[in-house]
């Protein structure tokens, strides 16, 4: 039996385990949103394309599954461009499917016709323009494959309406596993090096970052750690790869990063690297990092090898197998020492911590965390001060409840980030953090929040400005707050538009009064909390500096 393009995208979706999709109809691509009406796959449509890609993104964090969002052609494929270059630079699975205009009219500056494959070139870890129905069922099926396989990121299909509607005889083909990995031919050699270094290391430090949540490698960190006694530190990505509460976990490092963390990376003879990528926000100066200390870089990419800190050992492939290889061949050395010296940097920056009166942001982080200790919950954040007021303040127990854009930043990710978390997890409360300048660029999206009874906490926080710039602005321009200031804007009513609950609190008694209410609701609920835009994110180190040399905001 023979059935159109569109058809065969909803069956191959279908083999692929796809039960929700995230897009906005438009011309090129109304016949597969014809074959959509017919099919037993939710669609989510957002109020923006980018909305939808933020969505996906979100899905895919959440659960490990591929994400999938639509668009049509022309402007609605380009609105998906910021949120598959923030995928990409994250390394999550996502599949992007647009339309295009008919094969006889590329080219030809067909109304809404854009070069969707050439612009999406540098930020998908593959794109495809299907010209050919016959060839359609594989290329759906190879994207699933790519986006999924070794280091995941996203991948778009380029489908012209003409072989949308095309016919072809299709048979329903069972999904392959991924190729058995094929381990480096030197890989036993490394495995024993590592092992021996390692054992050989009087200050190790083990830096895990997202590729820890990717691969699903908690546990044989976990176990690397407490084998060989060995405290572990986490990139912004890498939250919740290691229990908060794990009794050799440090914290976040980095610009941002907890001083203790800082201290160990900076202090150590051995980083052993998993599943992260030497970010300049976590090594600040690369030459300065890597004076006096031995690397071993573990990572499922072999570009990332030697790319930003030349290691001694580069371990690449399927990082559970490597990593319990290297779990039965280690040793534990002696690290007592080291230990001593770290428990001494936990009293002291204790003590100093002492003297800092939190802010309300802060204390209002430490407090959710509190209240949500040991229940199902995902935190999503925008990008901006509030996103490192949560990355140091809040106690991540498990993976893939932590959601952040990392790599590019992208303000506005957070709340589309959120329901694409909150469909996915419908049996979890998502918390949705942010500032007022993240939340003005897609806080439209509280429609749809309001259209599928999404029970999701947003808690803004409201200084009239772009925080994080205007901080920048007061370290490095004092008192020259170019574009940084923004109007005031009542968000509470703006929340009511949409029929959702908010309220506005400036004190610690009034949010543990607002949080409880919305905690015990199950609807959507929006909290503001006002803070001064002299609040500062401490510490911060400087952009290019070594990780013990921390800006002194209070002289600023």
């Amino acid at each position: 039996m023979k059935i159109t393009g569109a058809q065969v995208i909803i069956k191959c979706l279908l083999e692929q385990n796809v039960d929700t999709v995230f897009g906005y109809p438009g011309g090129a691509i109304l016949p597969l949103y014809d074959a959509l009406y017919d099919g037993p796959i939710r669609h989510i449509l957002p109020v923006h394309e980018q909305g939808a890609a933020h969505m996906a993104d979100g899905y895919a964090r959440a659960t490990g599954k591929v994400g999938v969002c639509i668009a049509t052609s022309g402007p609605g494929a380009t609105n998906l461009v910021t949120g598959l270059a923030t995928a990409f630079m994250d390394s999550v699975p996502v599949v992007a499917i647009t339309g295009q205009v008919s094969t006889s009219l590329i080219g030809r500056d067909a109304f809404q016709e854009v070069d969707i494959t050439g612009i999406t070139m540098p930020i998908t870890k593959h794109n495809f323009l299907v010209k050919d129905i016959k060839k359609l069922p594989e290329v759906i099926r190879q994207a699933f494959r790519i986006a999924k396989f070794g280091r995941p990121g996203p991948v778009l299909i380029d489908i012209p309406r003409d072989v949308q509607t095309a016919e072809l005889e299709y048979s329903c083909q069972v999904v392959p596993n991924p190729t058995e990995w094929n381990p480096m031919p030197t890989i036993h050699r490394l495995i024993g090096e590592a092992a021996q270094v390692i054992s050989n290391a009087k200050r190790p430090v083990i830096h895990i970052g997202g590729g820890v949540i990717a691969a699903e490698v908690h546990n044989e960190v976990q176990s690397l750690a407490e084998n060989c006694s060995i405290p572990i530190v986490s990139s912004l990505m890498g939250l919740g790869g290691v229990a908060h509460t794990h009794t050799c976990f440090l914290g976040l490092t980095g610009m941002h990063g907890h001083r203790i963390a800082n201290a160990a990376v900076h202090n150590a003879d051995l980083i052993i690297v998993v599943g992260s990528r030497f970010s300049d926000r976590v090594t600040g100066d690369r030459a300065r990092y890597a004076a006096d200390k031995k690397f071993i870089h573990i990572d499922v990419d072999p570009a990332e090898i030697d790319k930003n800190v030349a290691v001694q050992i580069g371990l690449t492939g399927d990082l559970k197998k490597i990593l319990t290889m290297v779990n039965a061949a280690v040793r534990q050395g002696d690290t007592s020492a080291w230990w001593n010296i770290i428990r001494q940097w936990q009293v002291d920056f204790a003590n100093e911590e002492k003297k800092h009166q939190p802010l309300l942001s802060e204390w209002a982080m430490k407090h959710i965390s509190q209240k949500t200790a040991g229940l199902p919950v995902v935190f999503v954040t925008d990008v901006g001060q509030h996103q490192m007021w949560a990355a140091q303040n809040l106690a991540i127990e498990n993976p893939r409840s932590w959601i952040t854009s990392g790599g590019l930043g992208t303000m506005g990710f957070g709340l589309p980030a959120a329901i694409g978390a909150q469909l996915a997890c419908p049996e979890k409360r998502v918390i949705h953090l942010c500032g007022d300048g993240g939340f003005k660029m897609t806080g439209a999206e509280l429609f749809t929040v309001a259209t599928h009874s999404l029970p999701i906490i947003t808690i803004i926080i409201d200084n009239s400005c772009l925080g994080m710039v205007r901080q920048l602005q007061k370290v490095y321009y004092p008192d020259r707050y170019s574009q940084s200031m923004i109007p005031e804007m009542d968000f509470v009513t703006f929340a009511k538009a949409f029929n959702i609950e908010g309220t506005v609190v400036n004190t610690k008694r009034a949010f543990i009064k607002a949080f409880d209410k919305a905690s015990t609701e199950t609807k959507p609920y929006v909290i503001v909390i006002k803070i001064d835009r002299e609040d500062m994110v401490n510490p911060m180190i400087a952009p290019g500096a070594t990780l013990d040399e921390y800006v002194s905001l209070n002289d600023k």
